[in-house]
């Protein structure tokens, strides 16, 4: 069972995720807060497994919760849910530790997706977000694309593509395959490269 605190100051926010998470058999909301500051208090005292954290908050915001909590218990993954997916907000909660960053209006099959992968360790992002995340870092290494030994010619499609910043949705277009054969591959890729994230894995791409 995931363990899910929820930390935003919408009352209709934290009821629709409540509702989704209750309808979800691995997942379990273990308390609701509106303020960082109760969000902090509230994550030492539940020991929830993943925060879905709010940025704009009163009091104490979510970036300044986000760094607070992790210093108290690092292994706790945070979970940005947000309207605003400018780089002033997308940076500054990277930085104080949010494992990933997901939009308000995505579906909400991607925020269980979401939910799920930050527990299990991985790093979730809106696909507009991770595209700019991974343009941005390939433009900082820019080089040629890197063919490596040992990857098929599919998975080396894939990881081309990876490279150009596409989300899985885009490249299943691309290659006409489908998403969860996209997903197989870039697990596959991640593993091959010991690549941590789909970031990493696209600058291992260029070279870096």
């Amino acid at each position: 069972m995931i363990r899910v605190l929820l930390a935003d100051d919408q009352h209709l926010i934290r009821a629709g995720l409540r509702m989704l998470c209750d309808a979800q058999p691995d997942l379990e909301v273990v308390g609701e807060v509106d303020n960082g500051r109760d969000a902090i208090a509230a994550a030492a005292r539940l020991r929830p497994d993943v925060v879905v954290m709010d940025l704009r908050m009163p009091g104490v915001d979510g970036i300044t919760a986000t760094s607070r909590i992790l210093a108290d218990r690092p292994a706790t993954r945070i979970m940005v849910l947000t309207t605003f997916g400018d780089d002033d907000h997308l940076y500054p909660a990277l930085t104080a530790g949010a494992c990933g960053f997901l939009l308000k209006d995505a579906p909400p099959a991607d925020l269980l997706d979401g939910l799920r992968r930050a527990a299990a360790g991985d790093s979730p992002f809106s696909p507009e977000v991770l595209r700019r995340l991974v343009q941005r870092a390939v433009r900082a290494r820019a080089g040629t694309p890197r063919r490596a030994a040992g990857l098929t010619a599919r998975e080396q499609d894939v990881l081309d593509l990876v490279a150009e910043g596409l989300a899985n949705t885009e490249i299943a277009e691309r290659l006409h395959i489908g998403v969860t054969t996209v997903k197989t591959h870039i697990t596959s890729l991640m593993a091959k490269t010991d690549s941590p994230n789909r970031v990493r894995l696209a600058l291992w791409a260029r070279g870096g």
